[in-house]
């Protein structure tokens, strides 16, 4: 039961849209992730999600909309809901995610930037 410093452990690694888990809460892991350019459109049939941006502005594609997600904001996903997180202008976006640990990176679909594995910072 220590502090976790976000910014110590954003600076822990470089790869984008390569999430790392920095805590358990109950059933939930707490996540932080690089990103820069589109991700993939997906969904997440039993499990929301919750996004904070720490840095930059993060644009969630909906089918049918797009949503502004500025620097201390928040978006939830709800489950079932197809969503495609991306940056914009080669901006580097630093993400907190709140999830189940049961939470498939990009749902049912395999891309080449699916992540199975998260490591843990």
């Amino acid at each position: 039961m220590k502090p976790i410093n976000l910014k110590e452990k954003h600076n822990a690694f470089s790869k984008q849209w390569h999430p790392h888990q920095i805590a358990i809460v109950d059933d939930m892991q707490v996540i932080l992730a690089k990103i820069r350019g589109e991700f993939v459109w997906h969904s997440h049939e039993h499990e929301d999600e919750l996004f904070q941006v720490l840095k930059g502005t993060l644009y969630m594609q909906f089918r049918d909309r797009t949503e502004e997600v500025k620097e201390g904001e928040i978006i939830v996903v709800p489950k079932g809901v197809e969503h495609n997180p991306m940056t914009k202008n080669g901006e580097e976006v630093h993400l907190l995610l709140f999830e189940k640990q049961s939470t498939a990176h990009t749902g049912d679909v395999k891309h080449e930037l699916t992540q199975s594995h998260y490591p843990k910072i």
